[in-house]
């Protein structure tokens, strides 16, 4: 059988469900086939939508078509575990680890965040995604359970309501970019302000010094504080790499295996705060991870 295959299937008839028709059209076993559904691999259209299908035995209606998008590979994989700091009803808090996606494909969807936190939420609801991580990057994450509470958050983004604030640890001495007198500490020096734009767009990244530290090579290793204004695609990433400081373990823009570097660590950003008022009550809401100074600990 083909570990990766395409099916797509026109429903001849009403009342016929997805299971029937999939082994039908398939090598795939009846059991595969479910597994691979609650995967989210899945997928039917119709006049008015295209969405996932997870139900085997729901009755179809004639003219819908099924897709099926089969990944043997990625329907094999297993999601770290992901850990709930709060919730808070119509929304919750969460500590994504390194190597969960915040958003499936059309192969699936099992590794993501909000998956996890739809299979593991008690009581059971929906989770929709309101802000997105990298699957490298580590932290907090908010998922909204109402569709009215994620246009608000959404809102909220939009307008730069939210603070954010992220931890990295980067290759260098970053003190050497910063203006200080030689009585400042790490905790009375001035952010350090990027306004970069990222692909076209505005920018915003204020970056202030926490420590630096040596790597086992007694390389210099600098450990910061970024509070991003705006919220664009590897922004964190792509601001500190231009400036000749690229986040550890980042493969994209800063990880290079020339002189024999073997360094394979993960990506070094953590989301470590999130502030805001609540969309229901209007009222403060902080929530934060433990700082670490551990350079393989974020």
């Amino acid at each position: 059988m083909t570990l990766k295959n395409e099916y797509h299937i026109e429903v001849y008839a009403n009342a016929l469900n997805a299971l029937d028709l999939l082994s039908g059209a398939t090598a795939l076993s009846r059991q595969k086939i479910k597994d691979a559904m609650q995967k989210g691999c899945v997928w039917i259209e119709t006049q008015n939508y295209t969405q996932r299908l997870r139900r085997a035995k729901k009755s179809l209606k004639k003219g819908e078509i099924l897709h099926c998008y089969y990944n043997q590979e990625i329907l094999g994989m297993n999601p770290p575990e992901a850990r709930l700091l709060s919730d808070e009803g119509s929304y919750s808090i969460w500590n994504k680890p390194s190597g969960m996606f915040s958003q499936g494909s059309k192969w699936g969807d099992h590794c993501t965040i909000y998956r996890w936190a739809e299979k593991h939420l008690q009581p059971q609801r929906p989770a929709l995604l309101v802000h997105r991580l990298d699957r490298a990057a580590s932290g907090l994450i908010i998922l909204a359970h109402k569709k009215k509470t994620a246009a608000k958050f959404a809102k909220m983004f939009q307008e730069h309501k939210i603070e954010k604030h992220y931890q990295v640890w980067v290759k260098g001495d970053f003190s050497t970019v910063l203006t200080v007198s030689s009585a400042s500490t790490a905790a009375t020096r001035k952010p350090l302000i990027i306004t970069e734009k990222i692909d076209g767009k505005e920018a915003e990244s204020q970056i202030s010094l926490l420590n630096v530290d040596n790597d086992s090579a007694g390389k210099p290793l600098s450990r910061l504080n970024v509070e991003i204004k705006t919220g664009r695609k590897h922004q964190i990433r792509k601001h500190l790499a231009g400036l000749g400081f690229p986040v550890i373990g980042d493969r994209l823009y800063g990880y290079n295996d020339d002189n024999g570097d073997k360094e394979r660590e993960n990506l070094q950003l953590k989301a470590v705060r999130l502030k805001f008022c609540c969309p229901e009550t209007g009222k403060e809401k902080v929530f934060s991870l433990e700082e670490s100074t551990s350079l393989t600990r974020l």
